[in-house]
């Protein structure tokens, strides 16, 4: 594992390492300690190496498991952890919506943690707007702006909607916002954070 990432970390544009860890299908089948998430001693012994490296994380995980990026979060504050789809909020009732933000807002007490707006197609709705506005502007208010870059997950996000429909919607949701936010969120922070 530390001679991969070391030649990784050789590459003038490799920044991050972005992995799935085991993750549970359903909130009410998320446990704790499965081998392989990120309470696996073994995978954290990997996710310790990267700071020696200087490489950031990208997570992808559901929502039902940032109790575990938290507390990783806490346990390695000099990696900087990007949590990518927003914590793939899919569920978007009112409760699904509650629980989703609940976790994100435990994430998000931990500073070395920053978040893709991306991938929040959800299956069998149509791509708006107003679909997007909730989350896109907790988003926001839970991370701050400064810790909140939009993404397009292309070419996957294709099959929900168009490139030019996707960053239509984030470019109306944040109409309202100062100028300088909005380059926040749409290039300073993805330049910032990867060190571009």
């Amino acid at each position: 594992m530390a001679q991969v990432l070391a030649q990784q970390a050789e590459f003038p544009l490799v920044r991050s390492v972005r992995h799935k860890p085991k993750a549970a299908a359903r909130p009410q089948d998320a446990r704790r300690g499965a081998p392989g998430s990120m309470d696996c001693r073994h995978w954290r012994d990997g996710f310790a190496l990267l700071a020696k490296y200087g490489l950031h994380f990208d997570l992808q995980t559901p929502w039902w498991h940032l109790d575990a990026a938290a507390e990783l979060a806490k346990h390695f504050p000099a990696t900087t952890i990007i949590l990518n789809h927003a914590g793939l909020p899919s569920d978007r009732s009112a409760d699904g919506l509650a629980a989703w933000r609940s976790a994100m807002e435990r994430l998000a007490s931990h500073a070395n943690v920053m978040v893709k707006v991306s991938g929040l197609g959800v299956p069998g709705r149509l791509w708006t707007a107003e679909l997007q506005r909730p989350v896109v502007r907790d988003v926001i208010a839970v991370f701050g702006a400064e810790r909140v870059m939009f993404a397009s997950n292309y070419p996957v996000d294709s099959l929900v909607a168009t490139f030019d429909e996707i960053y239509g919607s984030f470019l109306e949701i944040t109409r309202n916002l100062p100028e300088v936010v909005r380059r926040q969120l749409f290039h300073d922070n993805a330049v910032r954070i990867y060190r571009l």
